[in-house]
């Protein structure tokens, strides 16, 4: 594992001020790995590997969005009870990929809800079905199918709003309404290439259009967190981040449709290592690329 000294350096934050919060629980609270970072109105963030993780922690509430892997979450338990001995009242997948569910097992008999959307339980279940391990996972209990959810943990209200296919089929943007945070799951990589799961309903013309809706249902106060960035981008952001990135997936469409056009095989396309327009997303574009072409000439 990597040690305390080297996760420092490698995280940018030596000497760097700018990442201490003034108002929290951790004033800045490292361990060897991983991070619990404060963010506003006792919501933060746990880092570590996989999707970030967001917590809500209240003399009367304890509330996770995501779960990383198992030895991740019970890091992550293991600092909230240092806060709160109560059981934790609900943990949120905002959707079903491993590196933000397959922790959800640590919180089995420590927690009182998990919740998802419905699209989200099934690929789940699927998923831990064709692995064989459907003994292995904790699945959520409570699932909501229409356009939001809404559930309260101490003096937060939480909702979950879900906007159609994007990342998967399942996604949802989660808003704790009071700290007016909202965790982004996988609907948003920052200035990163994106994963595009066609396995599970992906679709990135509607994803453009959920980050439009996005962009509209919160407002510039809101602090969003990301499931994944790029190197030398942060986690969080605003919403103009969601802007950036549906002008990032409109790019990817028009770079495969022009590309295509020109009489570019979708192998030439897929090697690309920029795409025009949008220059922060850059590295390997095979997995947007051959998404788009997928929607574009195979669906």
């Amino acid at each position: 594992m990597t040690n305390r000294r080297t996760f420092l350096k490698q995280a940018g934050v030596i000497g760097s001020a700018s990442l201490i919060p003034t108002n929290t629980l951790w004033k800045a609270l490292w361990q060897d790995g991983y991070q619990m970072k404060s963010l506003r109105n006792n919501v933060g963030i746990f880092t570590e590997r996989g999707g970030t993780i967001a917590w809500l922690v209240e003399s009367d509430g304890l509330a996770v969005v995501d779960s990383q892997f198992p030895d991740q979450a019970n890091h992550l338990i293991a600092e909230l009870k240092k806060q709160s001995d109560r059981r934790i009242d609900m943990l949120i997948n905002t959707h079903h990929h491993g590196d933000h569910s397959a922790g959800n097992i640590a919180f089995k008999g420590k927690v009182n809800k998990v919740v998802a959307h419905a699209n989200s339980y099934i690929n789940q279940k699927n998923s831990a079905e064709a692995g064989g391990n459907l003994d292995k996972v904790l699945l959520p209990d409570t699932t909501y199918d229409k356009k939001k959810w809404t559930g309260k943990v101490g003096s937060e209200q939480i909702t979950l709003h879900h906007f159609g296919a994007a990342h998967t089929n399942g996604d949802s943007f989660v808003h704790f309404e009071n700290a007016n945070i909202v965790h982004a799951g996988d609907l948003v990589f920052n200035r990163r290439a994106p994963y595009v799961d066609k396995s599970a309903g992906a679709n990135m013309a509607n994803w453009q259009t959920v980050m439009e809706k996005g962009y509209k249902q919160f407002d510039a106060d809101t602090i969003f967190v990301f499931g994944h960035s790029g190197n030398g981008f942060d986690i969080t952001g605003t919403r103009e981040d969601l802007k950036a990135f549906q002008n990032y997936l409109s790019k990817v469409v028009e770079f495969v449709k022009k590309g295509a056009a020109a009489g570019k095989t979708q192998e030439e396309l897929a090697a690309a290592t920029e795409i025009p327009g949008a220059p922060e997303w850059n590295g390997a574009q095979s997995r947007p690329v051959n998404a788009a072409w997928t929607e574009l000439f195979e669906e």
